[in-house]
């Protein structure tokens, strides 16, 4: 039984509401964010865009890194923002904590397509 199942089982035996959810970094969700550091960004780049500073304001862009085979799944990143202003496209992630994955994930889009990921 995992920590999030055990505390909802322990709630309901102690007639009692169980404990908010946070994901394992701690970072709480904010409406539709993943963090209060991702809404915060996110309210820059549509200020920014309604301003006509940037353009094609895209949230949540999956970009396909490696494709799959058969059995073995493809590997995509999800970059938190992408747009495009007067130097060219960017692709930024609102990061607090860089994961070993996230590392790995940002060396591949670097190395086969050339993607340089901004971190805010």
């Amino acid at each position: 039984m995992r920590r999030g199942e055990r505390e909802a089982w322990t709630a309901l035996i102690e007639g009692r509401k169980p404990a908010k959810r946070t994901n394992k970094y701690g970072a709480q969700r904010t409406g539709r964010y993943a963090s209060k550091h991702e809404s915060e960004a996110a309210a820059i780049y549509h200020a920014l865009e309604r301003r006509g500073l940037i353009w094609d304001l895209e949230e949540q862009k999956r970009i396909l890194l490696v494709e799959g085979k058969g059995r073995v799944r493809p590997i995509t990143y999800v970059a938190d923002f992408v747009f495009t202003d007067r130097i060219g496209t960017h692709v930024v992630d609102a990061k607090g904590f860089k994961t070993p994955v996230y590392r790995l994930k940002k060396k591949l889009a670097s190395l086969l397509l050339g993607i340089e990921i901004e971190e805010v």
